[in-house]
């Protein structure tokens, strides 16, 4: 059996057992790594730290502890309410308030889980409160992280921008953005119209009452209250990594096994009302850092990475208090996970897998429907693992096949990011998995299995369109 046959068997096993038990992804990556490269190619530590991405681990690093000092100082709670009470109790607004809030948390660098964990027992109460269909709203939440999640200064947005830099492929950081937003926001419309949103519009905050438009079946009378943890069945609701996120409004808290049980949050306080969070000098200080940050990722060549240290360090001196704690709410979970990943496919990259796996895809003799291939593995992988995983994984593997020519890299790219994110509304994906935790206690069932439809549908339908969209006008 030759070396790559060897590795991609082990890339296949990283994902399979990451899986379906609670082994972290990133752990596995990198013990793949040392496995592989040791013991099959004899490769030394030294060659496999190699490949270990020290700029990549900076920039996950910087951004979560700037999101973390955010959080701590109420920055984030002010964001929210600020822009609820904008919609001045108009409903119909209200998922595309939570959407818009979802997406400029991610952007400036929260972990797409912890932003949904945030944001999605609000979204919920609101559900309740005002009559929504929970899975409206859950699945604006979600399309707001990943529309956000492509910013230069984001997660995702860096992940796929450091691959494309470090494999020499042109990339448009703004355009991959862009089209990630416009693309999420175009199918937050259809979930709009889907879900009910059309009985929403007219209706005001004082109206009240009324069945849930769109799954008036499925609405208790009661108001949800503590003890369901979960999906259907009872039971904790499985995330695909071991993310630790500690929202204010609620208690996540991960197990062992990798699961999360969550308590039903109580109501969030009327955001129509007069008690909100106000902003101080330290949230001032925080939205000028977190701005300039965003001027500096934009309109100069500066390392993110760099550049959020700088801020959330200098938030430290300023305001001391706001950093405590912080540094261990940073995303070490998908730091690890990203970093483990990436080492593993460095290893990849040096004996050889990448290109003969690239080539092997461009011998199909049909370039755009290699491309299709790999967008749809990207989505159908994406919706049961980890979404920052697979892009960390898929990009470089397409690193050959790009360079060819065929097929323009930044269509590729643009369509495979997208693929590979708009399926994380699967239930049994994290963020699917966080709002059908946080819905209705009555309606948990109900939600888990539209979520369910919705992200394979998702997982069926993305990849086409998106090569379509992005793909094939480069080859016209």
């Amino acid at each position: 059996m030759s070396d790559h046959v060897i590795s991609l068997i082990a890339l296949a096993l990283v994902f399979t057992v990451a899986t379906f038990t609670s082994v972290h992804m990133g752990a596995l990556a990198i013990v793949a790594a040392f496995v592989v490269g040791t013991f099959f190619v004899h490769e030394s530590a030294d060659e496999i730290f190699g490949g270990f991405p020290g700029d990549l681990f900076v920039v996950l690093v910087g951004v979560t502890f700037l999101f973390a000092i955010a959080k701590n100082n109420g920055t984030v709670d002010w964001l929210v309410h600020a822009s609820t009470r904008a919609v001045r109790g108009r409903i119909a607004l209200i998922p595309w308030v939570m959407f818009l809030v979802t997406a400029v948390l991610t952007a400036v660098g929260a972990v797409v889980p912890a932003a949904v964990a945030i944001i999605a027992p609000i979204g919920m109460g609101f559900a309740v409160r005002y009559r929504i269909n929970p899975v409206l709203l859950g699945l604006f939440i979600i399309n707001g992280a990943s529309a956000g999640g492509f910013s230069p200064i984001s997660i995702f947005g860096s992940i796929t921008n450091g691959v494309v830099s470090r494999n020499d492929l042109p990339g448009n950081p703004m355009l991959l953005f862009a089209s990630s937003f416009v693309f999420n926001a175009l199918l937050s419309v259809v979930v709009f119209f889907l879900f009910g949103g059309r009985e929403l519009m007219g209706r005001r905050a004082q109206d009240g009452g009324g069945p849930v438009p769109g799954n008036a079946d499925d609405v208790p009378e009661a108001r949800p209250k503590g003890g369901d943890t979960g999906a259907p069945g009872g039971g904790a609701v499985a995330l695909q990594t071991s993310t630790t996120v500690t929202p204010t409004s609620t208690t996540v808290t991960p197990t062992s096994t990798g699961t999360a049980e969550l308590s039903d949050p109580p109501d969030p306080p009327d955001p129509f009302g007069p008690s909100a969070p106000r902003l101080n000098r330290v949230r001032v200080l925080t939205l000028t850092g977190l701005l300039g940050l965003v001027l500096g990722a934009l309109f100069t060549d500066l390392n993110v990475g760099l550049l959020a240290l700088t801020v959330a360090v200098v938030l430290s001196l300023l305001a001391p208090e706001s950093a405590k704690g912080a540094v261990d709410r940073c995303a070490w979970s998908t730091v690890l996970l990203v970093c483990g990943v990436v080492t593993f496919v460095g290893t990849m990259e040096r004996i050889g897998t990448i290109d003969w796996l690239g080539h092997s895809v461009a011998d199909i003799g049909a370039p755009l429907l290699g491309a299709l291939l790999i967008c749809c593995i990207g989505a159908v992988v994406s919706a049961f693992a980890s979404t920052t995983g697979i892009l960390g994984a898929l990009i470089p593997l397409a690193v050959p096949f790009l360079l060819g020519g065929e097929v323009g890299a930044v269509g590729m790219v643009i369509a495979l990011a997208i693929s590979s994110s708009v399926v994380d509304s699967s239930p049994i994906s994290t963020s699917g998995a966080l709002v059908t935790a946080h819905a209705p206690e009555g309606q948990r069932d109900p939600v888990f299995r539209k979520l369910m439809t919705w992200g394979l549908s998702m997982a069926a339908i993305a990849p086409p369109v998106t090569w379509m969209i992005f793909v094939v006008p480069g080859r016209l």
